[in-house]
C-alpha cells in the first residue's frame, strides 16, 4: 500500500476519533452539570475538561489523539499500514479490560455508551478500523 492511502486513512480515523472524543465529552460535561451546575463559559469549560478529575478520564482518548495527529503530520514520511495497525491497537487497549492502565477510561466510557452521539461515534470510528468508511 503506498503511503497516501495510508493517509488518507489515518486521516479519516482521527476525524472519527475526534467524533468519539466530542460525543464523550458531552456526556461528562452533562455529567458534571448535573453535580455542579451550569458551566458559565466556554473558557470555564475548557479548564475544566484541562484540569478538573471529573474529566480526567478521557486523557487517554486524548493522548492517542494527539499521537496520531502527531504521525499524520510527519509530511516527508512514509505512512505504512504499520502506523494504521499501531493506531488500531492503541484504540483497542482503551477498551480492553486487559490493560489496567485505562481503567478509568473504560468507567467513563460505560457511564457514556448508551447516548445516541456516543454510539453512533463509536459506530464511525469502528468502521474505519474496519476499512467500511462512507
Amino acid at each position: 500500500m503506498t503511503a497516501e492511502p495510508v493517509r488518507a486513512r489515518l486521516d479519516d480515523l482521527a476525524a472519527a476519533l475526534r467524533q468519539f472524543h466530542s460525543a464523550l465529552l458531552a456526556v461528562a460535561k452533562s455529567e458534571y452539570e448535573f453535580m455542579h451546575g451550569p458551566i458559565a463559559s466556554p473558557y470555564t469549560f475548557f479548564n475544566l475538561v484541562t484540569g478538573d478529575p471529573a474529566f480526567q478520564w478521557l486523557r487517554p482518548l486524548s493522548g492517542l489523539m494527539s499521537t496520531l495527529d502527531e504521525v499524520i503530520d510527519q509530511k516527508n514520511v512514509v505512512l505504512t499500514e504499520r502506523q494504521f495497525t499501531d493506531a488500531s491497537q492503541a484504540y483497542g487497549l482503551l477498551l480492553s479490560s486487559a490493560d489496567t492502565r485505562f481503567a478509568e477510561f473504560r468507567s467513563g466510557y460505560q457511564r457514556a455508551r448508551h447516548d445516541p452521539q456516543v454510539q453512533a461515534a463509536e459506530a464511525q470510528v469502528r468502521q474505519v478500523l474496519d476499512g467500511h468508511v462512507a
